[in-house]
């Protein structure tokens, strides 16, 4: 295996990182509740949300961008994601670790992080199909955090961190009860590539419970 500054050093752009996340590191789907530092990631090839995000933003510090992430906050029936958000031109993008497609990668092409963080809503829900997403943080900056983070065999100090970050409401007012669910093609298209069968052509219906293959 390559060392842990090798492997960083040739992740020099945020789809260069995508395609890592995506095509060499598993799902880290464990329920010990240890957070993974960057470099214990590269030594067990998984990670999960929070896990990968920071992966990225490792890789943006050692080729000099911002380390950040963004914490998207769901309600009390799903579980929250974290993206590392990186700006390009003025634009923002993200690089992102999900069972789930579309809560992957995003092109640097929305004008804030408010924009950004809102192109995760539709794609963002629970076993019952219904959209959870409610808020969206402040970018957190990595670099401002004991370096730790970097290389720690626990960093759960980071999550509690970026918990504590302003966030920022998504909807209001009776808005949640107006949404429409996801139907179950949106669900099985969501998680191709997750160890579940290929899709075949079929009708959409209406979404009735569907196991998820994990958290976000």
């Amino acid at each position: 295996m390559m060392p842990q500054s090798a492997v960083l050093r040739r992740l020099k752009t945020p789809q260069k990182i995508q395609d890592f996340l995506d095509y060499e590191l598993d799902f880290n789907d464990t329920t010990t509740g240890v957070c993974l530092s960057p470099f214990e990631v590269l030594k067990c090839r998984r990670a999960h949300c929070i896990e990968g995000a920071m992966l990225a933003a490792a890789a943006f510090l050692f080729h000099g961008r911002p380390p950040l992430l963004l914490d998207l906050r769901a309600d009390s029936t799903d579980d929250d994601h974290v993206i590392a958000p990186f700006l390009e031109n003025g634009r923002w993008g993200a690089v992102a670790q999900s069972q789930f497609c579309g809560l992957r990668f995003r092109e640097p092409i929305y004008g804030s992080v408010a924009e950004l963080a809102k192109s995760y809503f539709e794609f963002y829900y629970n076993d019952y199909g219904r959209k959870t997403l409610r808020e969206f943080s402040a970018p957190l900056n990595l670099a401002r955090l004991k370096p730790e983070w970097l290389y720690g065999a626990d960093v759960r100090f980071v999550s509690k961190r970026l918990d504590a970050v302003r966030h920022y409401r998504i909807l209001s007012g009776r808005q949640p009860e107006k949404l429409r669910k996801a139907d179950s093609l949106l669900y099985e298209a969501e998680i191709l590539g997750c160890g579940r069968a290929p899709l075949t052509l079929r009708r959409a219906r209406p979404y009735s419970r569907l196991a998820a293959p994990g958290k976000k």
